[in-house]
């Protein structure tokens, strides 16, 4: 689980720079980080690097540089955040820490910058931005025109003329947002008949309202293996895309409603089926609120008893082998947060070679980021692109006909790349294989 954090009078590195020095004294400027970042890997640059952006902190900490300065503020968000680079580190440097301190302390100078204040503030008022989506997923079909079967969209013109600089051209291929989001779509409590135990699902953002059948793939899976599922309606957003532009005073309130939500339901166990998610209750929850008495024990609680779907199918109980044959070649891509995070990376591959019929192809580097980074594939468009055409390429040259992940950002990078750079592969979460395995064998196929 996550490491633990250093507090001073009450605060974390989340609300003080200085906490991160000792993280900074770590760096020998190796630069074995090099060979890991994808920002670097895309556009050369040595600011790119972690090591230069820890050379960066040092010099804002000892005064020699502005933390608001427009080359300082540019070199903090060209980064992906994805932890590539700690994977390789020697002296095993928490960057992610020391990012997410600088972006924090950004927006204490500064203040959030009025979009991303207004986009976030939402956020804080569930039933609001749920009626956001609501709006925007029924006035879609003004900017957006739907692809093949719905499964897609793509910008209009002129939509797509003032879109193409951050990627949103008529070329495009974006999943479209629901109507009927997942919690509308399922009861709160999903009763199985024996159920052996029960456990909450958190479905975070893009399950609920991007991708609807992914989750109730992921519930059907907990069903067919006697597991009673609770989806609390009242849940928010993990807070993790407010949690890397520095808006902790958000992402707390959120950790903190999410906390009391997922305790109501008397469950042992939490779910995901998003890295990002499960990331954020395993780690930044606790990180966020170590310094708070009430809240910091329960965040540590739950970050123990929050599992990834594959792991807890393959490590906490046994799981059902699906008899439905799926007769495709599939490769697996790693999303960053659920297998640098999480640490989850065997389990979602057994899952896939347990499925007949299906033939698994490894992928070259299937570790490697794909350029997403939630909102960083809209202000890096051409350094995410470049980094998602790798991947596209790499998925391309194992054969395969679907490409799985964990991650429904990933999906959605991932759509868009093999659309433009690779085979038109199908992309799917791994969970959904495993649920059309099991409607399969209950047809007979």
């Amino acid at each position: 689980m996550t490491t633990a954090v250093t507090t001073r009078g009450g605060k974390t590195y989340h609300d003080d720079l200085a906490i991160v020095r000792e993280e900074l004294d770590k760096c020998m400027k190796c630069g074995n980080c090099m060979a890991v970042c994808p920002v670097y890997g895309a556009d050369r640059v040595e600011t790119s690097v972690t090591r230069s952006k820890i050379a960066v902190a040092e010099a804002v900490l000892d005064g020699n540089l502005d933390l608001d300065d427009p080359q300082v503020v540019a070199m903090l968000f060209n980064c992906l955040v994805c932890k590539s680079c700690m994977t390789s580190c020697p002296t095993k440097v928490n960057f992610d820490r020391i990012m997410l301190a600088l972006r924090a302390a950004l927006v204490r100078k500064n203040g959030m910058p009025w979009l991303k204040r207004l986009i976030f503030s939402t956020l804080k008022h569930p039933k609001l931005f749920d009626a956001s989506m609501r709006v925007g997923a029924a006035l879609q079909g003004v900017a957006f025109k739907t692809g093949k079967e719905g499964r897609m969209i793509s910008p209009r013109a002129p939509f797509a003329k003032l879109g193409s600089p951050i990627g949103l051209d008529g070329d495009r291929q974006m999943p479209p947002l629901h109507v009927v989001p997942l919690r509308e779509r399922v009861d709160e409590v999903i009763k199985v008949e024996g159920a052996t135990m029960r456990v909450a699902f958190f479905t975070g953002d893009s399950l609920n309202y991007f991708y609807p059948q992914t989750g109730q793939d992921l519930i059907e899976v907990l069903a067919e293996n006697k597991i009673e599922v609770h989806i609390p309606k009242a849940q928010n957003c993990c807070g993790v895309p407010v949690l890397v532009h520095g808006d902790i005073d958000t992402v707390r309130q959120l950790a903190r409603s999410n906390i009391d939500t997922f305790e109501a339901t008397g469950c042992a166990y939490l779910i995901t089926g998003c890295g990002s998610c499960g990331g954020a209750w395993q780690h930044d929850y606790p990180e966020l609120l170590a310094a708070d008495p009430v809240y910091g024990p329960k965040a540590v609680y739950w970050a123990e008893r929050t599992y990834d779907i594959s792991t807890f199918l393959t490590r906490v109980v046994t799981l059902r082998q699906p008899k439905g044959r799926i007769e495709r070649t599939v490769t697996y891509h790693d999303s960053c947060h659920l297998k640098k995070s999480m640490k989850v990376a065997a389990e979602p591959r057994e899952i896939l070679r347990s499925i007949p019929g299906l033939t698994f192809k490894e992928m070259a580097a299937p570790d490697a980021c794909c350029g997403s980074g939630g909102s960083y594939v809209l202000s890096h468009y051409e350094t995410a692109s470049t980094i998602g055409r790798k991947k596209a390429e790499d998925i391309d040259r194992t054969q395969a006909d679907t490409v799985s992940t964990g991650c429904p950002a990933c999906m959605m990078q991932l759509l868009d790349n093999v659309h433009r750079a690779g085979g038109g592969q199908k992309v799917t979460h791994f969970i959904s294989l495993l649920a059309e395995s099991y409607r399969l064998e209950k047809k007979g196929d």
